[in-house]
């Protein structure tokens, strides 16, 4: 029956999404399995970590839209997440949900459920509310190393900040929802978890991502193989294979990583 009802609930938020824009139709879909594995085998203490980072990242995207008009041409992808960017962020969360059905009394797929969620919740927050920030970002690789606003890899101090504080929204909720009394040990385990992946994130958009080059624009992007100008784009750096969305798979991966290390000390 939980199962019933969470594919219920995760087709109409699904179908809610879709409706504002929110989701493209091949990421309603992956929503839907998504929510359904979540909120099906999980229950509502999932679901709730799971509907906070949806609906603030989502509400995110839609925030400042002015400003990030001009940042547009270089991220692969537009404010409809597709089936691609679901899985990328809510994939690892999604194999930790269904390890709870072998795992019931467990509380580590809790934690790496947690914090996968915090990595890209932060990750989300900090690309989101990054622009904001009155200087342009610097390379995390070479601090000294100043570009443009939307540029893989760069980090400033209110994205930075932001990323601090998405990751704290989920640990503080996974520590007071979780199978284990509230502590604030694992609340801030939880947000540093969220953090480091964040980091990460920006670490591999520096060095390993696949990224291209725009010959009309001059300008580096994630587009390919056509840019928002429609002209064709060609490679320049990183991995092929490696792009945005499995660069977020590895922020969620590496801050469970970092998560159940803490947990076990």
């Amino acid at each position: 029956m939980q199962l019933i009802l969470g594919l219920i609930l995760a087709l109409v938020i699904a179908f809610l999404a879709y409706g504002a824009h929110s989701l493209s139709r091949s990421g309603a879909f992956a929503a839907a399995v998504v929510g359904t594995v979540i909120f099906g085998i999980g229950g509502w203490q999932w679901a709730i970590l799971l509907l906070t980072f949806f609906v603030t990242s989502s509400a995110l995207t839609r925030a400042f839209k002015k400003r990030k008009q001009a940042l547009s041409e270089k991220f692969s992808k537009g404010g409809e997440r597709d089936a691609g960017q679901v899985f990328g962020n809510g994939g690892i969360a999604t194999i930790f949900a269904a390890l709870h059905i072998f795992y019931p009394e467990a509380a580590w797929p809790w934690i790496g459920f947690a914090a996968s969620l915090a990595a890209v919740n932060a990750d989300t927050w900090a690309t989101e509310l990054g622009v904001l920030n009155p200087h342009p970002p610097r390379m995390i690789i070479d601090l000294r190393k100043i570009v443009e606003k939307g540029t893989s890899g760069g980090i400033s101090m209110v994205g930075t900040l932001a990323s601090l504080a998405g990751a704290a929204i989920i640990g503080i909720l996974a520590s007071l929802l979780g199978p284990q009394p509230a502590s604030a040990s694992t609340a801030m385990i939880i947000t540093l978890a969220g953090l480091f992946g964040s980091l990460f994130d920006s670490f591999l958009g520096a060095t390993v991502q696949a990224m291209y080059f725009c010959p009309k624009d001059n300008k580096e992007t994630e587009k390919h193989p056509l840019h928002t100008c429609g002209a064709e784009t060609f490679h320049i750096r990183g991995w092929r294979w490696l792009d945005n969305d499995w660069v977020n798979f590895a922020c969620g991966a590496a801050g469970v990583m970092v998560a159940l290390i803490g947990m076990s000390f």
